[in-house]
């Protein structure tokens, strides 16, 4: 049956859990660009009979603005080329996937757009089609040890502030001269570590958690938001709950699959899981601060290698840390001992958090601060890391957040935070004013007073 007969026929979504199938990307087919455009075809026509996720990233209405100006009117009549207009919008935040889609699979016509957008990207990306620009974009290793020496750190975070300057690095390296850019600081959270614990911790393991923790930093959390991973460990440890930072550690690998290189994810996996599979043998609970990270050890490695024991077994004892201090305050052991209220917070879900399914942990804890009161704003800021700093889609991701950055303003809030330091950003840039975003986990220490 046809993609076409088929939107004439049964159109009732699948009312049972979505299910997610691997992602086939070892299969040599996986590769085969007819294959794939069949593929593209079959799914694009189902999305237009639906257009239930016209509300979400750019790439759905991409499409449909696609449809609509054609001759025909149906998919027929756009050409095929115009197909990667549609797959260079997504930056596969699931959020169709897990929210909007009727036709997840177990449904029968098994629509998994992300992945099939991951798909092209990788295709896209074994063709050679891919900028320099692009690949250093998601060279976060590269990129932060060179930016992170004391004098580059000084002169990059000079230069980005500069607009002339910014000017120029938009027409000659195609970043936006809008878009905030991550600081970089030479005093990273690795070398603040041995200053930052307390001694005499142990492990005290409870129902649900073994009560000890290794940090997997992250490259952001190391060398751009050093103070977010600074809190996580004085909150973590005011509760009784010992952390080291993982020995060493590569980026977790979500930036490179979000370009189409999946022998870089790879190269990540053999790099990283062995280092938290030792340390899980040896007692540890793993976190990290950023939901993309998390989520990347969570679900896209373990798809990616679905046989692969070490994977799983770093999937199971992987946390966000919101969701751990919970578990915690369920079994009775979390502090609520705060000093220091913190009025409004109107707090942005991450949409790498929100398909986590683990619910709003974060709000929660918040929620527990007396005299604290906590908008939650569920929706994308637009960000994704690389989205808003390219010339080509910053303005279309400031589109996409603004009714997150108008929630904000109008609530008039006393902090506004997100999970993800990169959407607290995108809200400030579309917010024009001088109050900054403050993390959750630094909203935390704060309210304890440590």
């Amino acid at each position: 049956m046809s993609a076409d007969s088929k939107r004439e026929g049964k159109k009732e979504g699948s009312l049972e859990a979505p299910t997610r199938h691997p992602l086939d990307w070892k299969n040599p087919d996986f590769y085969n660009e007819q294959s794939l455009f069949s593929e593209l075809e079959r799914v694009f026509d189902i999305c237009h009979g639906c257009r239930r996720c016209f509300k979400l990233c750019h790439s759905f209405p991409t499409l449909f603005d696609l449809i609509d100006a054609s001759e025909s009117l149906e998919l027929d009549g756009v050409a095929k080329a115009d197909y990667w207009k549609v797959v260079d919008h997504c930056y596969l935040c699931d959020m169709c996937y897990m929210t909007m889609c009727p036709y997840v699979p177990p449904h029968e016509w098994n629509i998994d757009f992300p992945h099939l957008m991951l798909r092209a990207k990788a295709v896209k990306f074994k063709k050679g089609d891919v900028t320099l620009r692009d690949k250093l974009l998601t060279s976060t290793d590269l990129v932060g040890s060179l930016a992170g020496i004391p004098v580059v750190a000084g002169i990059v975070n000079t230069v980005n502030s500069i607009k002339p300057l910014r000017k120029v690095a938009e027409k000659v390296a195609g970043i936006h001269a809008d878009a905030i850019l991550p600081k970089f600081h030479s005093d990273n959270l690795r070398k603040r570590d041995k200053q930052l614990h307390q001694a005499g911790l142990s492990a005290t393991p409870t129902a649900n958690t073994r009560g000890k923790v290794a940090l997997f930093v992250t490259c952001y959390g190391n060398r751009n938001a050093p103070d977010m991973d600074e809190a996580l460990i004085k909150v973590f440890e005011h509760n009784g709950i010992p952390v080291k930072i993982t020995e060493k550690e590569r980026c977790c690998g979500m930036p490179k699959m979000e370009l189409g290189d999946l022998e870089a994810v790879k190269a990540s996996r053999d790099f990283n899981i062995p280092i938290l599979s030792k340390l899980i043998d040896d007692g540890y609970d793993i976190v990290t601060p950023i939901p993309s990270c998390t989520l990347m050890f969570k679900q896209e490695l373990p798809l990616m290698f679905p046989d692969d024991a070490e994977v799983q077994k770093v999937k199971n004892a992987m946390y966000d840390p919101f969701e751990y201090l919970m578990l915690r305050h369920k079994d009775g052991a979390l502090k609520t001992d705060f000093q220091q209220a913190l009025g409004k917070v109107s707090y942005h879900v991450p949409c790498h958090l929100r398909v986590q399914n683990i619910g709003l942990k974060t709000r929660d804890l918040l929620e527990l601060i007396p005299n604290t009161t906590v908008e939650t704003i569920e929706r994308c800021s637009g960000h994704d890391g690389t989205y808003a700093v390219k010339a080509e889609t910053h303005a279309i991701s400031m589109k996409i957040g603004k009714p997150v950055v108008k929630q904000v303003a109008n609530a008039k809030p006393d902090y506004f935070s997100s999970d993800c330091p990169m959407a607290g950003d995108q809200i400030h840039n579309g917010l024009q004013t001088a109050q900054e975003p403050t993390h959750p986990m630094i909203l935390v220490r704060k309210a304890y007073g440590i």
